[in-house]
């Protein structure tokens, strides 16, 4: 399974940024997709999971700001990131759970996309 994250870039604090992550390869299910970021020097965090059923969750930091959405006709998972701080400033990472004919459950990664926010 390969991921290709895209839509990171520089914006100004109070404006918008739309992240995708497109999964390809030869899969039955994609099960939870996500996003998980990681700033310099700090860990990576994970900032909102979408089920393939169920609810959505988010870092409470975001909560209110972000939404994510996927396309299961695309196996797309999107991020749509209002009113961005300059704490949002981050490498952002798609995840999914993806089952494979013969494998069991295995979370795939995308490449990271940065996302800067000035202030």
């Amino acid at each position: 399974v390969q991921l290709q994250a895209s839509g990171g870039g520089l914006v100004q604090a109070g404006g918008s940024l739309r992240l995708s992550c497109t999964a390809s390869g030869s899969f039955l299910v994609l099960n939870n997709m996500g996003w998980q970021r990681q700033a310099p020097g700090k860990q990576r965090e994970s900032v909102a999971v979408i089920p393939s059923g169920g609810r959505l969750s988010y870092a409470d930091s975001v909560q209110g700001r972000f939404t994510i959405s996927r396309d299961n006709a695309k196996n797309t998972v999107y991020l749509q990131m209002n009113s961005l701080k300059p704490e949002d400033t981050a490498v952002y990472y798609c995840n999914v759970d993806a089952w494979e004919p013969g494998r069991a459950m295995t979370t795939y990664w995308g490449q990271g996309t940065q996302v800067t926010v000035s202030s």
